[in-house]
């Protein structure tokens, strides 16, 4: 047997080291998470996705009681761009997510595994890596690519073809 390590690459940005579109994905992510419905959690989400064409859209958690049939925001914010926009590539994502004052929290808050699955499909659909922002209260994570957040992804090269 063999121990083996996985390594992954970001960065780790101030907000004084985002362009201007950045810090307008940033803020379209924490308006959109502070619209978020999140009355069982009070965890709120938000998400923006820049296009490549430079339209930005947004999207939040959306829970329901009837778990598990509410929705993250990354994934609201992908599907909408992906169902709007279908030919149309994703460059990049911002998350954020925000406490009971509408205040950015202070730890870098990481999409779960069903994001991470339809932002690497998303990558796939488009053969282009989408940048990724995970933004906290004082500094931002940058990944240039989901691989860097699900290194060992499923994809349709692991579907048996028939």
């Amino acid at each position: 047997m063999k121990d083996k390590e996985i390594h992954i690459l970001y960065k780790e940005l101030q907000y004084s080291d985002l362009n201007e579109i950045d810090i307008k994905l940033v803020s379209k992510a924490l308006e959109s998470a502070k619209n978020a419905y999140a009355p069982y959690s009070h965890f709120r989400v938000g998400a923006s996705v820049l296009l490549e064409d430079g339209i930005i859209v947004a999207g939040n958690n959306q829970e329901n009681a009837a778990y598990p049939s509410g929705l993250c925001a990354e994934r609201v914010a992908l599907f909408y761009a992906n169902a709007n926009y279908p030919n149309t590539t994703v460059n990049s994502i911002v998350v954020v997510v925000i406490d009971q004052d509408d205040n950015i929290v202070p730890q870098t808050i990481s999409p779960c595994g069903s994001c991470r699955q339809v932002i690497a499909e998303t990558e796939m659909r488009y053969k282009k890596n989408i940048r990724i922002l995970l933004a906290s209260k004082n500094h931002i994570l940058e990944f240039k690519s989901i691989l860097d957040l699900l290194p060992l992804s499923f994809n349709q090269k692991d579907l048996l073809k028939h």
